[in-house]
């Protein structure tokens, strides 16, 4: 049986992910290495505590010797890296944690498992021979967009948080390691997920969480801001399939081909709540609220998924209608 190393598997989409992964890979080990910052809660992957073909492992990337223990015990096969510090908000105020995780931690993964697949560049031992890296990315590493337009994988990079400078220089990096080093990798750039088990903080389960409670729903500036959601489990489909079946080297986009701006998912989550849990008197858009604006905020980001489903046949399942009540849903019952 191969072993595969997930790192950050206890955050938002490496935990939707972890079990799709597993129940649709039954020939492989799965090793989940998550530091548990606050990011991270393993009460999310209750479902595969107890599957025989999986392994939990507390443990920091940045940390190299112990990241080379690691493989050197279960001689990983195979890495799909989700691990990062992501929240913008956190990046302006402590940018120190984003290089070091983002930047430090990818170049440990890479060279450590450079060293256990590899003799020398271009020339994989005969274990590994197939073994493959796959970088999970964002589309914020392309800046901004105007009203028009959307990213595609030849997009010049342009980041503007520290945030999205991290994870462009770790795009960069693991670029780097299959033109100089010949090593098998694939990077995927993904927009706005949305769905079960993301953090409290981000914007939907803020939404739903300060409706429920009655609180002011905070909305940064003018609420204009227009992001592509992708419901989460889209997004682990595209990823599993990349990783089978992208080629070397290559960059695939997933996007949900959803456009909605912030002020617009505020409404139609509170319209939701208005008919799945109706307030005693009013409307839950009375509790919306627009605050300070923060620095930086980029205007627009969409993308186009074109390569991932021309190339390998790659689509969405869910509209951001169907995936915003399934969310909903699950948020409510969490917050009750």
């Amino acid at each position: 049986m191969k072993s595969i190393l997930v790192t950050g598997g206890a955050g938002f989409i490496g935990s939707n992910f972890i079990p799709y992964f597993l129940e649709n890979n039954t020939e492989y080990h799965l090793v989940n290495l998550d530091a548990l910052t606050y990011a991270g809660n393993l009460e999310n992957l209750n479902e595969v505590k107890d599957n025989t073909h999986y392994t939990f492992v507390k443990g920091d990337i940045c940390e190299r010797d112990f990241v080379e223990e690691l493989f050197e015990k279960y001689q990983f096969h195979d890495v799909i890296h989700f691990a990062a510090e992501s929240h913008v908000d956190n990046s302006i105020s402590g940018p120190e944690a984003f290089i070091k995780t983002n930047v430090l931690g990818t170049f440990n993964l890479l060279d450590t498992a450079r060293k256990l697949w590899m003799n020398g560049p271009n020339d994989y031992k005969e274990t590994f021979k197939n073994a493959r890296f796959h970088h999970v990315s964002t589309d914020e590493v392309y800046g901004t967009l105007g009203e028009i337009g959307l990213f595609e994988e030849t997009t010049p990079y342009a980041p503007n948080s520290p945030y999205s400078a991290s994870k462009a220089g770790s795009d960069m990096i693991v670029r780097s390691y299959f033109h100089t080093y010949g090593m098998n990798v694939v990077t995927t750039n993904c927009s706005n997920n949305y769905g079960p088990k993301q953090h409290n903080e981000k914007l939907i389960p803020t939404i739903i969480r300060k409706a429920i409670a009655g609180e002011n729903i905070p909305i940064y500036g003018n609420g204009k801001n227009v992001r592509d959601w992708l419901y989460v489990l889209d997004h682990c489909k595209g990823i599993a399939l990349a990783f089978k079946k992208g080629k070397s080297g290559e960059t695939y986009n997933i996007g949900g081909r959803n456009e909605r701006d912030n002020l617009y998912i505020a409404d139609k989550v509170c319209a939701i709540l208005d008919e799945l849990k109706p307030k005693k008197t009013g409307s839950y858009k009375e509790q919306i609220t627009f605050v300070k604006d923060r620095p930086g905020h980029d205007l627009r980001y969409a993308i186009d998924a074109t390569k991932i489903e021309s190339e390998l046949g790659w689509k969405a399942d869910e509209n951001f209608e169907s995936g915003i009540l399934k969310t909903i849903e699950w948020y409510s019952n969490k917050f009750n």
